[in-house]
């Protein structure tokens, strides 16, 4: 056990600043503080000694030399353990510093504006900070050193709890986290500086953006035997369920995780309301409408066998509505991730008989996509990164058969070829009415998946129209959905065999267009 009787605090973010001070002082710590988290602590009642005032040494240059200073460090550093350092803590009159409570510039947030000037993000790289860090988190035997506003809670809990001492446990995870804050930070500078020409920096892939932060761990990975956690990106910003605020509902696993990302992708493709099932991160149903609450009902049919256990993806706020339609006694849903739930709605499904325990709601907010985000694929000893495949709804359709779509069958196109590029290679979806009526997902043909989707959608197959991922490498696939009833297709075109494959298409009196562009999911 380490007791706290001298404590650090300097702070950029102020949450639950004011409360862990005065828990600090209730236990006759003394505090020493700088600048404006000084003002907070003592317009809170909190005692401070100004660290200009305890080193004798002004703060000066801006600012950017306050905590600087021997008698900080030295306050830092001494090990409790070796008499040498307690004699040269006494013999120069340098108290020893138990606690130390630091954030740091927001650099990060700073940089992430595209036209941030130079100087300003250079300003608000911070030194002293990382510095104060460093040295607590390297003498974290004897010195606690706390980086994250939401541990405050915590640690004066324990100190209340022991009469002012922490455990070694809880030292030893600080010091963790501390070196896992540094490191990010200084991977963000690093990233940002190059970004810029003025330091050699050109346009690129740059991996420096794989800045994580653990969440949780997990109970298990994709099977009980693997271990599993999650570590969101540390300066993640689009709604997405590494953002999303959980409401309700078991700690998610590791393949909720997978397919909530996977369903939420799908249904922010769309501008208007749109709702999507996924399942084995593969959508199984999806449709888009003027209601949100006629996209859920058409989405859910598109395959209600395979919807149940599976994941709803919502681009609109979830109402009351909306969640008495969802929650009827033979259904199931592992999670639903949407941008808002209203309250009325949370408390309908979290009380519903079947439904309260089990359900996992995941609120995300509302927002942009980021276009800086990349696509990690891990491979055994190495990462893929590649930039993401917002590609699709601004896709060139070029009409290539004799028959051309009329309006209503081309709105259908256009949403089958949004969707589609959200399956697994090779990926056919047949659409109708803007609503998935069947998939074929991840075969090794591509007539395999015509044949697995027109399956799924049965008679619903009759006046489809089709999208496939990329191109027909021969007529077959083209035949079965002809067969079928499918009245009109959308491909990239670019094979060999395309003549062929649009021959077929004006014999089966089909209309089929091109777009030039490529879809893989692999």
């Amino acid at each position: 056990m380490m007791t706290v009787r001298r404590a650090l605090i300097s702070l950029t973010d102020k949450r639950n600043a004011a409360e862990f001070g005065k828990a600090l002082a209730r236990l006759g710590v003394e505090i020493l503080s700088t600048g404006n988290t000084a003002r907070v602590l003592r317009d809170a009642g909190v005692p401070v000694v100004d660290v200009a005032q305890y080193t004798g040494f002004p703060e000066m240059l801006d600012g950017r030399v306050k905590t600087l200073h021997a008698k900080i460090f030295a306050g830092l550093l001494a090990r409790r353990d070796l008499p040498a350092h307690l004699e040269a803590l006494e013999q120069h009159a340098l108290p020893p510093i138990d606690l130390v409570a630091v954030n740091l510039y927001p650099f990060e947030q700073v940089s992430a504006d595209p036209g941030v000037a130079l100087d300003h993000a250079i300003e608000n790289i911070d030194i002293g900070g990382p510095s104060l860090i460093r040295a607590a988190a390297k003498n974290h035997e004897h010195v606690a050193v706390v980086v994250d506003p939401d541990d405050y809670a915590a640690i004066a809990a324990e100190l209340e709890a022991s009469k002012g001492s922490l455990a070694q446990a809880t030292l030893r995870r600080l010091a963790r986290k501390a070196f896992e804050r540094t490191a990010a930070y200084d991977a963000a500078i690093a990233a940002f500086l190059g970004r810029r020409t003025e330091f050699g920096g050109e346009e690129g892939i740059d991996p420096s953006f794989l800045r994580l932060s653990k969440r949780i761990d997990l109970r298990y990975g994709e099977n009980p035997h693997q271990r599993a956690a999650f570590f969101p990106l540390a300066n993640a910003r689009e709604p997405s369920v590494s953002t999303a605020r959980q409401l309700n509902g078991k700690e998610l696993s590791y393949n909720n995780i997978l397919d909530c990302d996977a369903a939420f992708q799908l249904a922010c493709e769309f501008e208007r309301p749109a709702a999507v099932v996924v399942k084995h991160t593969n959508p199984c149903g999806a449709a888009v409408s003027d209601s949100v609450i006629d996209a859920f009902e058409r989405a859910y049919a598109g395959d209600a066998v395979s919807a149940f256990g599976g994941i709803l993806a919502f681009n609109r706020e979830v109402g009351v509505e909306l969640a008495e339609r969802i929650a009827q006694p033979n259904r199931f849903v592992e999670c639903i991730i949407a941008p808002a739930f209203q309250p009325a709605a949370v408390t309908l499904l979290c009380t519903r008989p079947k439904w309260g325990k089990n359900v996992r709601l995941l609120e995300t907010g509302f927002g942009s996509r980021d276009v800086a985000e990349l696509d990690v694929r891990k491979v055994r000893g190495g990462l893929l990164i590649q930039d993401p495949d917002r590609k699709g709804a601004d896709d060139e359709f070029t009409v290539v058969t004799r028959k051309a779509p009329d309006d209503a069958t081309m709105r259908s196109l256009r949403f089958a070829w949004l969707a589609v590029k959200h399956v697994k290679s090779n990926a056919i979806l047949l659409a109708k009415d803007e609503a998935i009526v069947g998939v074929g997902a991840g075969q090794m043909s591509r007539v395999d998946s015509v044949q697995i989707a027109v399956r799924k959608a049965a008679e619903r197959a009759t006046g489809a129209v089709l999208a496939s991922d990329a191109f027909f490498p021969f007529r077959d696939g083209l035949d079965e959905a002809a067969k079928a009833g499918v009245i009109a297709i959308v491909q990239p075109g670019g094979s060999v065999k395309d003549p062929e494959v649009v021959a077929a298409a004006d014999e089966h009196g089909l209309a089929m267009v091109f777009t030039g562009v490529r879809h893989f999911r692999h």
